[in-house]
């Protein structure tokens, strides 16, 4: 018998005549010599997630991916650079269902990074990057899970375009200032209209509203004028008195003027006594 012992977050995987029998979990295992014998993965890893080349790591994985060039739908370039956050969950799968895990689930991301991109335009790609990584998470998922790896996360850690690309960018930002500033201004203006409009209705209701009351009172007064007046002299001459006043009225209103020129009609009553001012 022989005895080894795996570290804590990795697995072994035992190998009987070069296939996988099993998969021995961290603490104090046991193999037979000779006839079984640990999964060498380092010549395909490297030194990537294991230890020693038999010991697997299990924990969770981040992988980061430096910038690639991609081409959105409206043919602008962006260059994007990713971070893959995995872990492995069966190993087996791991080793033998895929040649190069590591290559490959670079090359899967960054398909699906491309491919994604290539369906949106640069200004949701630039303003959605939450969205973008989440959507890519969700598509490339089920293909991880083939290979016996759980994907947490594919964050997008940087996009940047080319120059004639933020050129034009920087174009459309001024463009949009300059709108929003025309925008802004007209709005006030339009403001500024509408509050002189209400103003001036304002102003106009409170006069009419007012002339209205004076004339209400107007009435009354002359109401009770022609009321007092009428058992006294009759209700005709008393008629005939209350115009011959209103006239006066008018002609004092008009002559307060200074040089003002007032013409009396032909026709103005005998009993009406106009003096001069």
């Amino acid at each position: 018998m022989f005895i080894f012992s795996v570290p804590q977050g990795h697995c072994c995987i035992i190998e009987m005549f070069g296939k996988p029998q099993s998969v021995k979990k961290s603490g104090l295992n046991f193999r037979l010599p000779l006839i079984q014998s640990p999964k060498d993965v380092s010549p395909l890893w490297g030194n990537q997630t294991n230890k020693e080349g038999i010991f697997i790591q299990l924990s969770e994985q981040i992988t980061c991916e430096n910038g690639r060039t991609c081409t959105t739908k409206d043919n602008a370039n962006v260059e994007v650079s990713c971070t893959i956050r995995w872990r492995i969950v069966d190993p087996i799968k791991a080793v033998y269902d895929v040649d190069n895990l590591h290559r490959a689930l670079v090359e899967a991301v960054l398909n699906e990074v491309r491919s994604t991109i290539g369906t949106m335009e640069l200004d949701a790609v630039l303003s959605g990057r939450a969205a973008l990584s989440e959507k890519i998470t969700r598509a490339i998922a089920p293909t991880f899970s083939r290979w016996g790896v759980s994907l947490t996360a594919v964050e997008i850690q940087e996009m940047t375009t080319d120059k004639d690309t933020a050129a034009a960018m920087r174009q459309i930002i001024e463009a949009e200032r300059r709108s929003r500033a025309i925008r802004a201004e007209a709005d006030g203006e339009s403001n500024a209209r509408i509050r002189l409009a209400e103003a001036d209705k304002q102003a106009e209701v409170i006069r009419a509203e007012g002339h209205a009351q004076a004339m209400s009172l107007r009435a009354e007064a002359d109401k009770a004028y022609l009321a007092a007046l009428a058992p006294v002299v009759g209700a005709q001459e008393a008629v005939r008195m209350l115009l011959n006043r209103q006239t006066l009225e008018g002609y004092e209103t008009i002559s307060h003027t200074t040089n003002a020129k007032v013409y009396l009609p032909a026709n103005l009553p005998a009993s009406v006594n106009v003096s001069e001012p």
